[in-house]
């Protein structure tokens, strides 16, 4: 059975792109004006499979530490 891709909102789309050009996919914890990445905008992109957790930060376990999806990535450039 085929997943069904959900839509994106702007905001989901925007954070997914800026992991396009980085080393294995990985998704920023802060935007271009150094302001966090609302964790619901994370959150949503995890819960619909475009995202996914990488690893533990021990030191900041409450950061969501992320990588694209090859779902993600299809989604991010469209």
């Amino acid at each position: 059975m085929a997943k069904v891709m959900t839509r994106l909102t702007a905001q989901e789309q925007s954070y997914l792109r800026m992991g396009l050009d980085q080393p294995g996919g990985k998704l920023p914890l802060f935007d271009g004006r150094g302001q966090e990445i609302d964790s619901r905008t994370i959150l949503a992109c995890i819960k619909k499979g475009y995202a996914k957790r990488w690893f533990a930060n021990p030191l900041k376990p409450e950061w969501l530490v992320c990588r694209l999806t090859q779902q993600g990535r299809k989604a991010a450039q469209t």
